[in-house]
């Protein structure tokens, strides 16, 4: 048995997961939950892999089985990476990255993922975006990106001089805003400009990236 990661290609939680895995050199087999066909609401879903009825949902070869990108990539970084600097294991430089991925989860993903479901996500269903809020998201991005440039004007990655979990996590959304939205922010100032090129310049990442697009127009086209 090897690791079972149950996601969609193009479902930003499950990119988190695989580029964590590809960064590891996992060999994984991918399960495709199919949301508009209702797969994450059946029963044996809910009841055998994520009781919210969400993805993704990661199997380990052992049967261990946990949900929450987030998680699951701490897990999988523990298991299969724990020399991999992804997940600092000195004490300060530890406390440095909690602090990068506190950044992260707080200042980033909400209005990131928040644009990206406004630009990007409602669209491609046939919503319409809301102006305003798309406003409100933008204006909060760019001031809190004016912090990262004050904090990667002193070192090269969020939490260090070393990439960290917490530069990965910023992948999906920011690709998303940056690429198909227009958003400019990731590209405005110097610092944090060199930081997302590198990042998004990973072998990994563009794999990942790659694979999405390419699933995602076939659904589409179907």
């Amino acid at each position: 048995m090897v690791v079972k990661l149950y996601g969609l290609h193009w479902s930003t939680c499950t990119e988190v997961v695989i580029t964590v895995l590809k960064e590891l050199g996992v060999p994984y087999e991918f399960e495709v939950v199919n949301l508009s066909a209702g797969d994450n609401r059946k029963p044996e879903y809910i009841e055998n892999l994520h009781p919210f009825g969400q993805i993704p949902v990661l199997v380990d070869e052992d049967g261990f089985k946990i949900f929450e990108s987030r998680a699951i990539a701490r897990y999988l970084i523990a298991k299969y990476g724990p020399n991999s600097g992804l997940i600092p294991k000195d004490l300060k430089k530890n406390a440095l990255f909690e602090q990068a991925m506190s950044i992260e989860n707080n200042d980033f993903a909400p209005p990131a993922g928040g644009l990206a479901g406004e630009k990007y996500f409602k669209p491609m269903l046939g919503l319409q975006p809301s102006e305003e809020t798309v406003a409100e998201h933008e204006s909060t991005l760019e001031k809190n990106l004016q912090a990262y440039e004050r904090i990667l004007s002193k070192q090269k990655y969020l939490a260090g001089d070393e990439l960290t979990l917490a530069d990965l996590l910023h992948l999906p959304n920011g690709s998303i805003i940056t690429d198909r939205v227009g958003f400019k922010g990731l590209k405005a100032t110097p610092n944090v400009a060199r930081w997302w090129k590198d990042i998004s310049s990973r072998e990994s990442w563009k794999s990942v990236e790659a694979n999405a697009q390419a699933f995602l127009a076939k659904a589409l086209a179907l």
